[in-house]
């Protein structure tokens, strides 16, 4: 059976952009080439990666032209050619086609496919977009959270997960602190609790 692990650049308040369509370029993010390569090895160990409608066209727009694109450094090519390269799946109401080894999966029973698909995977499924994450980890089905947290507190923007109004119990299984001061946390989900 597969994991799903979400994987997000957050704020030490856990914010994701600060503000809507920043698409995750704000001014307060270190992303150096320590960063990058570690992040680089990460995408290697991948056997899948889903993307939320946003996220996705997000990486699409960028990352296939940066494989070839001379001027940017070789750390950032090499991204653009393992995100290019990586089985992706689309979850999309809307989007009807998709390229770069992406198939679509949409409707009502989503989350139903995606549990199927984790159980028919083997390996490290990655989950890019908070609705995609907060939906899974509704569904009881998000296995790890890696926080990449900058040291940087936003005040506002949007959050790591979308309206999740329940405690959640994490075990941390790793972290590592980078020259630029930037921390990688990875948490196991241990348990959710009702509220109230």
């Amino acid at each position: 059976m597969g994991r799903f692990v979400y994987s997000m650049n957050v704020s030490l308040d856990l914010r994701i952009e600060q503000v809507p369509g920043d698409n995750g370029a704000g001014e307060w993010l270190r992303i150096d080439e320590e960063l990058h390569r570690e992040a680089n090895a990460q995408t290697v160990e991948l056997a899948l990666m889903v993307h939320g409608r946003v996220f996705y066209e997000i990486m699409e727009e960028y990352w296939p032209r940066a494989r070839e694109d001379a001027s940017l450094p070789d750390y950032m090519r090499e991204y653009g050619e393992l995100w290019t390269a990586k089985p992706k799946v689309l979850v999309s109401r809307t989007r009807l086609s998709a390229d770069h080894h992406t198939r679509i999966i949409g409707g009502d029973d989503a989350i139903e496919q995606l549990a199927a698909l984790r159980a028919g995977t083997d390996g490290i499924i990655s989950v890019g977009g908070a609705a995609l994450a907060t939906q899974l980890l509704r569904a009881g089905l998000l296995d790890e959270v890696r926080l990449w947290t900058h040291p940087a507190i936003l005040g506002f923007g949007r959050p790591l997960f979308d309206d999740y109004d329940r405690p959640i119990e994490l075990n941390l299984i790793a972290q590592r602190t980078f020259a630029s001061g930037v921390t990688m946390h990875r948490y196991t989900i241990r348990d959710t609790k009702e509220a109230g």
